[in-house]
Parts: structure tokens; C-alpha cells; sequence
């Protein structure tokens, strides 16, 4: 189910980025689909928790195929599908290697890896995709805006996730806690 889960919110991520405007939020334009991009990278995690790193990246190579042929149905370039290819692949090794490695709770692994992952996506699919360097979409003074906007939204989709999930843990733990307990006095 979790597998399942994220890639669906992958593909509905490229969907509603291809077929709705763009939301206006003060000084930053933020694609839709940037709010599931945040709530992708917690799914990883628990597909990770799940299934193990080793085959989180097949799953994560599976997304990145079926997130690439449907951008390509959806009518985008041939360079913001490259673009979007490489900052997805960039951005899910980097959160699953970070993910991997903190020897913390798993709230603080969910928040940390999204973080420095959303930031790479952002960065490397405006910059590569649609700056002046890619397609030209975002001119070059915009290209900071454009950035900055995504950033804060995944980075608040993460916080959100993060903050559950130590809610969800923390809660399970004392629960199972107290049948530790209940369980080694009978």
C-alpha cells in the first residue's frame, strides 16, 4: 500500500502541475503539484521503513519511469522531463542516503532527509528545467523566487509530516510501552 501510495502521489503530482495554474502566493508562484512533491518524500521514507534501502531504489527507479512517461503524455518538453528526471533522482537518493544514515528518531530522519531533498529537487529542476538555461520559462531574476517559493512549501509539507509522525511514533511507543509493562507483571 505504501509503494502504491507513493507513486500515485508522484504521477497526481505531475498531473495537477500539467493541468492546473500555478498558485499565487504572495511574491512566489508555486506549482500545485509541489505540495505532493513534500508528502512524496515522507512516503519514500516509509516504503523505505518497510521495504529496506536496497529495494526502495528499484521502487524509486519504477517512479521515476512512470513519473517521466507521464509528464511526457501530459505534453511537457523533452528538457523539463530530463530536468524533472534528474532533480527526482537527485533529490530521492539524496533523502533516502540521509534517511539511511541519521541515528535519530524517525520524525527528525522524515524532516532532515525532506528537507536537504525538496531543496535539491527545486533547485536543480528550476535551474536546469525552466531558468534561461532549460526552456526559458523563469527568467533569471525569477529563478530565485521560483526556488525559495517550492522550498517553503515541501519544507512545510515535511514539517507537517514530521510533526505527525513524532505524534503517531511517540503515541505507539507508550502504548506499547505500557503493554510491556502490563504484560512482564502478569
Amino acid at each position: 500500500m505504501r509503494v502504491l501510495l507513493y507513486i500515485l502521489a508522484i504521477l497526481v503530482a505531475n498531473v495537477l502541475t500539467a493541468k492546473l495554474q500555478p498558485l499565487n502566493m504572495g511574491i512566489f508562484v508555486v506549482p500545485i503539484g509541489t505540495f505532493l512533491i513534500g508528502i512524496t518524500f515522507i512516503m519514500r521514507d516509509l516504503v523505505q521503513n518497510q521495504l529496506g534501502r536496497r529495494k526502495t531504489y528499484y521502487i524509486i527507479i519504477t517512479a521515476l519511469f512512470l513519473s517521466a512517461i507521464t509528464s511526457l503524455l501530459l505534453g511537457d518538453t523533452l528538457w523539463v522531463v530530463f530536468a524533472s528526471a534528474i532533480s527526482f533522482a537527485l533529490s530521492e537518493t539524496t533523502d533516502t542516503e540521509i534517511y539511511s544514515r541519521l541515528r535519530t528518531s524517525m520524525n527528525y530522519r522524515v524532516m532532515y532527509s525532506g528537507l536537504v531533498g525538496g531543496l535539491l529537487d527545486s533547485t536543480v529542476f528550476v535551474v536546469v528545467g525552466i531558468s534561461p538555461l532549460g526552456t526559458g520559462f523563469v527568467p533569471w531574476d525569477a529563478v530565485p523566487l521560483a526556488i525559495a517559493g517550492q522550498v517553503i512549501v515541501k519544507s512545510v509539507m515535511q514539517l507537517i509530516g514530521a510533526l505527525i509522525i513524532g505524534k503517531f511514533i511517540n503515541t505507539l511507543e507508550d502504548t506499547n510501552a505500557t503493554k510491556n509493562r502490563v504484560s512482564s507483571t502478569l
